[in-house]
């Protein structure tokens, strides 16, 4: 098999194991947002721990703490990262799965909006097009709520940024996520010694099943992490990106057809707002990419031998 073929594989794993993540968050009640987040935390730290010893890869440690400002950017990572599965933990065990489906749909206008305010890049006229389609379908499922989606556009931005400094580090995906779960690993720990203490741990407290789901959400945190960062490595940007619409339509089925979360109309127009413009979005990637490389492939391309001697 082709490592581009691979490539997708992973792609497709990843975004699928991401996709379902709300029927996995839902099995972790009775445990509360937070303490979920904090088991998340732990385990990741500890599973990523034993994957980076198997592979005897230690000596990045000694690389960061070399680069402050790299280092300074895996803080502000893990602050981003940390509020970002909080938001969705709560999101899905508050019932609000759609509104999260949301939040990771409008994420790739985010991030060309985050192109232009910080990267300073130029857009398209296509592009902005998209980006008021977005912006109208805010407005509209704004409406329909009767206040704005925050939850959506907290997750859409936070993880936004959070790509954004990924994008500018280039950490691997275990190193990445080491250093970012270990930030948080102590607030975490310090957060689950004071829930164990007063006695209002679900922990161990509910069922051998249950307890084995939260030691298990790290693995569930580390491995679509580690299938994204295989698939980054061996497919085009442009297939990743259609890729990555795989996750929040499982999250919008999952919220509609297996938790029965309303859909008036209203909210389903904002919606179609949102899908019309992502279809515009990747369509003008699709074809701005093939101009590219049909013009890179001319570039490459030696001039026959036959014209070159006529000159």
């Amino acid at each position: 098999m082709s490592e581009q073929r691979w490539g997708y594989l992973y792609g497709i794993g990843a975004y699928a194991i991401w996709g379902v993540f709300p029927i996995y968050f839902k099995l972790l009640q009775p445990a509360g947002p937070m303490e979920i987040l904090a088991h998340r935390v732990v385990w990741s730290v500890l599973f990523v721990a034993l994957v980076l010893a198997v592979l005897r890869n230690w000596r990045f440690l000694r690389r960061l703490f070399r680069q402050p400002r790299t280092l300074l950017g895996m803080i502000c990572a893990a602050a981003l990262i940390a509020i970002n599965w909080g938001v969705y933990i709560y999101g899905v065990n508050s019932d609000r799965v759609v509104e999260t489906a949301l939040g990771y749909f409008i994420n790739p206008l985010v991030v060309i909006l985050l192109g232009v305010t910080v990267l300073h890049e130029r857009l398209r006229v296509v592009q902005w097009a998209a980006l008021g389609l977005g912006a109208a379908a805010v407005v509209v499922i704004a409406i329909d709520y009767g206040r704005l989606p925050y939850l959506a556009l907290t997750l859409a931005v936070t993880f936004g940024g959070y790509g954004l400094i990924k994008k500018r580090l280039a950490l691997p995906a275990a190193e990445g996520l080491f250093v970012e779960s270990a930030v948080l690993a102590l607030p975490a720990a310090g957060y689950l010694g004071w829930l164990l203490w007063h006695g209002q741990a679900a922990f161990g407290h509910v069922s051998p099943g249950h307890t084995a789901l939260l030691v298990l959400a790290g693995a569930a945190t580390a491995i679509p992490l580690m299938l994204f960062a295989g698939a980054a490595n061996r497919i085009p940007l442009t297939g990743l990106g259609i890729l990555q619409y795989i996750a929040p339509i499982l999250q919008f089925g999952t919220g509609v057809l297996i938790f029965h979360e309303p859909m008036p109309p209203a909210r389903l127009a904002g919606f179609a707002l949102v899908w019309l413009a992502l279809i515009v979005f990747t369509v003008d990637a699709v074809r701005h990419t093939r101009r590219q490389s049909r013009a890179a492939l001319l570039a490459a391309t030696p001039e026959p031998a036959a014209a070159t001697s006529a000159r």
